[in-house]
């Protein structure tokens, strides 16, 4: 039996000097009251109460063991007290794991809002593209981008994102604006090493999914670097959303062939568990929910 709730029961026991009284008040039957003193004082190998028909006494052991009892479980309601208090505010490290782009463009800057609004948390970021391992790597809350394939995540959709193929102002006016995916084959598209396979760009043209053949003179493995040569004028790009958006707002890029954008991909707050979460993980996840609602600033431009 548990120990601390024998312990419960015999203190209640002595207070209301009575085992119905005890049990109505703990929620239990008046027989597993009176197995819960039995267990304890054959642990310990003394009486406890003196029991009669009418009347029912501590023992001077049974007082002795009370004072004590009392004490243990006045701590332990205030150890309770002060470790449920401690997580209900936001304090402590929380360590981040995120996606380059998205941490350079949007994390930061909404972390600054956050740590102002609870001074007591503190971050660590660790900026990767690859899929982390939360225990291993000791990761409070990663962000993920597009579909999840391992079931093991907790995760919560925060926001969208979406693969806008874009180009500056000055390449446009060069070479003029593609109509049409297959317009592109007169262009100069740069290529995205990771996400691109042999050397083609997805479309939705009437609900049918297509690829387009692309090539151009500038390949890389970083968003940010392509991100830089389009605005400079040196091509034309496919970057996420969340990765240019900004950029379109403001004019440095042109949106093109929104009509044939691909389906928008999530954005989730990948985490370990749903139950007992820290306040700072639980208060983190939910700010950065109700900052990208009801869609991403990244997402809407003119």
């Amino acid at each position: 039996m548990d120990k601390v709730m024998s312990m419960r029961v015999f203190s209640a026991v002595a207070k209301n000097d009575s085992f119905s009284a005890a049990a109505k008040k703990l929620s239990i039957s008046k027989a597993m009251a009176s197995k819960h003193v039995q267990n304890l004082e054959s642990s310990l190998g003394v009486r406890l109460f003196n029991r009669t028909t009418r009347k029912l006494n501590l023992t001077d052991v049974g007082s002795a063991y009370y004072d004590k009892v009392d004490a243990i479980l006045t701590d332990i309601d205030e150890t309770e007290l002060a470790i449920s208090q401690l997580n209900s505010e936001p304090r402590g490290t929380l360590k981040i794991m995120a996606p380059p782009s998205f941490g350079a463009f949007h994390l930061s800057r909404a972390l600054s809002v956050y740590l102002r609004k609870y001074p007591d948390v503190s971050t660590v970021i660790e900026l990767s593209n690859r899929i982390p391992d939360l225990v291993e790597d000791g990761i409070d809350l990663a962000f993920y981008l597009g579909e999840l394939d391992d079931s093991s995540f907790v995760a919560r959709k925060i926001a969208s994102t979406r693969h806008v193929i874009c180009a500056s102002p000055y390449y446009l006016k060069q070479n003029g604006t593609p109509q049409t995916p297959d317009d592109l084959a007169k262009h100069n598209c740069m290529i995205y090493a990771p996400r691109t396979v042999h050397n083609e760009w997805d479309f939705i043209n009437n609900n049918v999914k297509i690829k387009v053949k692309i090539s151009g003179d500038i390949q890389c493995n970083n968003g940010d670097a392509l991100r830089i040569a389009a605005i400079q004028g040196c091509g034309i790009a496919q970057l996420p959303t969340y990765m240019v958006g900004l950029d379109i707002q403001s004019g440095r890029l042109n949106a093109l062939l929104e009509e044939y954008e691909p389906d928008k991909l999530p954005i989730y707050a990948i985490y370990n568990h749903r139950k007992y979460l820290s306040a700072k993980i639980q208060t983190f996840i939910e700010f950065m929910y109700e900052l990208y609602q009801p869609e991403a600033y990244w997402n809407e431009w003119a």
